[in-house]
């Protein structure tokens, strides 16, 4: 697999390669389910962290492709249709791949079907209400699709308004919009609903895309910033790294320490744990978007992890975990038995993670730039 180095920008690799490691270590507890104590605290909060790491880098790459298609262009509806083609290219072939192989999946190992199976066709399955048993990482995908849909639509749509202000001005806007919106869906249901427990919260808030589509737009309001105060992101960059990593840690060692329960604290959970956290990754995007390289034997592990990620991300739990534990259940292991088992695991996801990159997600993102589609938007 041949990669240009020199278009790549390391720290946000890592930032994605970090992200997609932390997903997949959580998602190893339910090889060992029976495992207590500091180390499945902190696997938990590796999945709830790595999600947000990706909708806030997500955020920020989209957020500097629309900035710059905003205030250098037309930005006719040609323009965000093609804006939303580029995306798909890139998003759908892999989703609707793994749709289609979760579902045989279920079929193969006897799991029932959801009954509203085919609102994962259209991404409504986990819209506002509770998150299916079923391609259950699926929710963060829907997510992602809406927010490229919303933000690229509300750009187009208030140059109608034939507001004297400047392009970059309405950009922000719309962004402090959405993030603001966002938020006020996450108070009104703190305000209406009563959290029971962490799992609930889990399916009903922290999975629900009418509550989660402002974590992208953190990114996209850093991305802002990056463009219109690039001295200011340089300046801040070592600072801001610092508070973000402490940020992230203070946090998760405080809710245990002050017993910051959701039970307890419902507002905490449904609210300010969101924003935070999607602000502390904020944080460290000032140094890491400037990390434009590393040493060899860093740089390219992490290169390839992070342009797997995508892959990795839909197979590893529904697909491959749950074949594995269908043949090979590992309840009744312990010690080196389960190292292994974890070892086979992570080998056979990124096995087939780069197989599908190779020849599926690959040919299928390249044909964004063949003629035909360029030609199309012209």
């Amino acid at each position: 697999m041949r990669i240009d180095y020199e278009k790549r920008i390391f720290g946000l690799d890592l930032m994605r390669a970090i992200a997609v490691v932390m997903v997949v270590c959580s998602h190893t507890l339910w090889i060992v389910p029976d495992m207590r104590g500091v180390i499945r605290r902190v696997f938990s909060i590796y999945g709830v962290l790595g999600v947000d790491i990706f909708f806030v880098l997500s955020g920020f790459l989209i957020g500097r492709i629309l900035y710059n298609m905003y205030v250098s262009k037309v930005f006719s509806f040609k323009d965000v249709s093609y804006f939303w083609i580029r995306r798909w290219f890139r998003t759908l072939p892999n989703y609707y791949l793994a749709l289609v192989l979760n579902i045989l999946v279920a079929i193969y190992i006897g799991n029932q079907l959801p009954e509203a199976l085919w609102k994962y066709g259209f991404f409504l399955h986990n819209f506002s209400t509770q998150l299916p048993w079923f391609f259950p990482e699926s929710w963060s995908l829907s997510v992602e699709e809406f927010a490229y849909i919303i933000g690229p639509f509300l750009l187009y749509m208030v140059l109608f308004l034939k507001r004297k202000v400047s392009r970059s001005r309405l950009f922000l806007e719309v962004t402090l919009f959405i993030l603001l919106f966002f938020c006020i869906t996450k108070l009104w249901y703190n305000h209406e609903e009563t959290i029971r427990h962490i799992r609930y919260w889990s399916l009903n808030v922290k999975s629900i895309v009418i509550y989660r589509i402002d974590a992208i737009y953190y990114g996209v309001l850093a991305a802002y910033i990056s463009i219109v105060m690039p001295k200011f992101w340089y300046k801040i960059r070592y600072l801001a790294c610092a508070i973000g990593i402490l940020t992230l840690i203070g946090m998760n060692l405080l809710i245990p320490i002050k017993k910051w329960y959701i039970e307890t604290y419902p507002g905490f959970w449904n609210v300010w744990y969101f924003l935070i956290k999607s602000s502390a990754i904020v944080c460290v995007l000032p140094l890491l978007s400037q990390m434009k390289s590393a040493p060899k034997l860093i740089r390219i592990p992490i290169t390839y992890i992070s342009i797997l990620s995508y892959a990795i991300y839909v197979l590893h739990y529904s697909i491959i975990m749950q074949l594995m534990k269908y043949f090979i259940p590992s309840e009744q292991m312990a010690g080196l038995d389960i190292v292994i088992y974890i070892l086979v695991y992570v080998l056979i996801t990124f096995l087939a993670s780069y197989i599908m990159y190779r020849i599926f997600e690959r040919p299928m993102t390249n044909l964004r730039d063949s003629n035909r589609i360029k030609n199309h938007f012209k």
